[in-house]
Formats: C-alpha cells, sequence, structure tokens
C-alpha cells in the first residue's frame, strides 16, 4: 500500500492524495461508507458502485465476528467476494462495539471479555485474535484493536488506556508481521491515537503511533459526545504530529461540517452512520442546510429533492412524494434517503479535493459552512 501527496491547500493544512491499494485507488480527501454487516443499509452494492462511485467500504469486524462468521467469510474466499464489492474494505477493529457494550463487557490486560449482543455467549478479544479474524476477513485496511474511552472520562483512566491501548498495538503489530495475507491481495495495518480531550495524552499517543511507522494511522476516542470544538482541537493536535507522508484517519466523524473542518486540519479519511442512519429517519443533508423531509411543509411541494443533489434521486423523486413515503412507513422511502445522503456526502468530497488542487479550499469552505449548518 502506498499513499501519493498531490495537492496542498495554501491557506489551511488541507491536501489530497490517492491511497493506492490492491483493489483499487482511493483518492483523498474520502468518506467511506459504512457497510457494518459487509452492506450498506438500504443501499445495494452496485448502486454504490455505479450509482456512487464509492472508492472504499467501511465493514465491522465485531459484527462479521458474530454474523455471520470468519468461517463462512473465509469459505467464500473472504469478504470482497462474500458481498461482491471488489473496491478496498476498511475493517474497524471492534474497540469502539465493545466500547459501547459496558454493561456486558470486561477490559484486562489480555484482551476484552464480552457478551454477544445477539445471543448472550461469551467471547473474548485479543490484539492477536482480532489480527486474526480481520485476515479471514480480507480487509485492506486493518485498524489495530484499541480501547476507546467514553466522554467524559478522568485523566487517570484516559492515561491507563491509552497505555492498554499502546501494549495491546505492540502485540497487534507482532501478530500481523507474523502472519500473512490469505487472498492474494495485501492488507495493511493502522494503528490508532488515544487520549481522549487531554492534550498532553494526545501528543503522546501521536508519538507512539507515529514511531510504528505503518502505512497509515487512525485519530480514535472522539465524536464521542465530547463538544466539537474539543475535536477539532485534538485533530489538529495529532495531525500536526502524525507523519505527512501517510494517510490520517479520523474514525467516527461526522456532519458535513465536520468533515470539513477535518480536513482543513490535515484529515484524509473519514466514516460515519450519519448519513444512513439519519437518512432512514427523514434527515437529508443538502448545501443549503438539514433538510427534515417527514415535516408537513412538505407534503404538495412538487419540486425536486434536492436542487443541487448529484445523485438521480434528487431530481427524479419530489419532496411531496419522498415524505408521502416515509409517512406511508414505505422501505423505498429509507433507500432513497440513504441513496441522496450518501451522494451528496461522496460529492462533497470530490469538490474538496478540486478546491484543494485549485487552492480555492479555504474561501468556499468559509461560505459553504453557514449553509451547511442551516434547518429548513
Amino acid at each position: 500500500m502506498r499513499f501519493e501527496l498531490l495537492a496542498k491547500d495554501p491557506s489551511s493544512k488541507a491536501r489530497t492524495g490517492v491511497l493506492h491499494t490492491d483493489h483499487g485507488p482511493v483518492h483523498t480527501p474520502v468518506f467511506m461508507p459504512v457497510g457494518t454487516l459487509g452492506a450498506v443499509k438500504a443501499v445495494h452494492p452496485r448502486e454504490l458502485k455505479m450509482v456512487l462511485d464509492a472508492a472504499i467500504m467501511l465493514s465491522n469486524t465485531y459484527h462479521l465476528y458474530l454474523r455471520p462468521g470468519t468461517e463462512v467469510i473465509a469459505h467464500a474466499g473472504g469478504l470482497h467476494r462474500f458481498n461482491g464489492w471488489d473496491r478496498p474494505i476498511l475493517t474497524d477493529s471492534g474497540g469502539f462495539q465493545v466500547h459501547s457494550l459496558s454493561d456486558i463487557r470486561k477490559i484486562t490486560e489480555e484482551g476484552v471479555r464480552f457478551s454477544s449482543h445477539i445471543d448472550g455467549s461469551k467471547h473474548l478479544f485479543t490484539p492477536e485474535g482480532v489480527m486474526d479474524i480481520q485476515r479471514s476477513i480480507g480487509a485492506d485496511i486493518m485498524m489495530a484493536f484499541d480501547e476507546c474511552t467514553p466522554w467524559p472520562c478522568d485523566r487517570d483512566y484516559a492515561e491507563r488506556s491509552m497505555h492498554l491501548t499502546h501494549r495491546w498495538l505492540d502485540r497487534c503489530i507482532e501478530r500481523f508481521r507474523t502472519t500473512e495475507p490469505r487472498y492474494g491481495h495485501e492488507q495493511a495495518l493502522f494503528p490508532i491515537v488515544q487520549g481522549s480531550t487531554f492534550s498532553e495524552l494526545r501528543r503522546q499517543s501521536a508519538e507512539v503511533v507515529a514511531s510504528k511507522g505503518m502505512d497509515g494511522n487512525a485519530i480514535g476516542g472522539l465524536s464521542v459526545g465530547e463538544p466539537e470544538e474539543e475535536m477539532y482541537a485534538m485533530a489538529e493536535l495529532v495531525c500536526d504530529i502524525l507523519p505527512v507522508d501517510k494517510p490520517r484517519y479520523l474514525m467516527g466523524v461526522g456532519t458535513p461540517w465536520n468533515l470539513l473542518e477535518n480536513i482543513a486540519l490535515g484529515v484524509d479519511m473519514f466514516d460515519c452512520v450519519m448519513p444512513t442512519r439519519n437518512g432512514r429517519n427523514g434527515m437529508l443533508f443538502t448545501r443549503n442546510g438539514v433538510l427534515q423531509i417527514k415535516n408537513r411543509q412538505w407534503a404538495d411541494d412538487h419540486g425536486p429533492l434536492d436542487p443541487d443533489g448529484t445523485c438521480w434521486v434528487d431530481q427524479a423523486c419530489s419532496r411531496a412524494f419522498v415524505r408521502h413515503l416515509f409517512a406511508s412507513n414505505e422501505m423505498l422511502a429509507m433507500q432513497i434517503a440513504s441513496l441522496h445522503n450518501l451522494g451528496f456526502y461522496l460529492a462533497l468530497m470530490r469538490e474538496a479535493r478540486e478546491r484543494v488542487t485549485d487552492g480555492t479550499f479555504t474561501d468556499w469552505r468559509v461560505q459553504i459552512l453557514p449553509k451547511l449548518k442551516q434547518r429548513f
């Protein structure tokens, strides 16, 4: 795997690049649609590729391990063959999911013992085991196993958690380097910076992660409830430490304005369930703000869903029609909204890349940010 820097914005830390993988190139900054179980909810893989032109998908180790199970995926020849997606895949390590199971898991030096949210069965995730699971899944990018701290948390807990994450990282790297890919394509391992919202811990963690010399690096433990300004401050601090010649991935972020603000700080990769989850609940993101399509005001609006949209549903479907579908609990409503939101996110990233390339990113970002945050 190789990361190639292409352009830098003269007025910010934004940059464009290409992450070269065996399943194709990923142009950055990039938003990765979330296909937790190997599929993006309400979006057909053909639409993800042919309509939205998504360059990379994110799937989740924890969920795929529990269902359908790594044996099924391995027997199929890896996740790419199992789900028919022939472009790059990144797998989360499951650290965030385990973090969210606070009432049914126990963290020790060995790893995390937890109960399945599906049937209550008992399981153990260790750094070595998570590497083996991701080898079986066959993701192009594997994430290190970490502990994601909650927000707020006290400094002592955040520091203990950070050091545990670093020790687990060493074990992940050792397992990664002593095992081989299973399906004929290369895999990369990204470490994760932790440290909550404590600057000195974030700095220390970023320095440790940078010293490992892996193919890319991630920033975790943000977008977990902290104020946006604290997220931006931590992202900026970490980006200033992580290597310039490696992609920087901010995990679980976020709103369209979060993406643009973090691109300006030097972040290259993003993922979030927000466009599909919020879309399934009738929240549509547009260049002019957040549209609540379930509202009564759209019941007789026969104009396009989004006049500025780039996806076919934006012109083909009216606001009145989509509102009617939601009011009628039609499955098509969720499909249209998910396509629109993902199309908007991916178009926003394409324009961000163009703006960085032509040197107008900062002016464009300043102009568009207030509009993105409006609600109507």
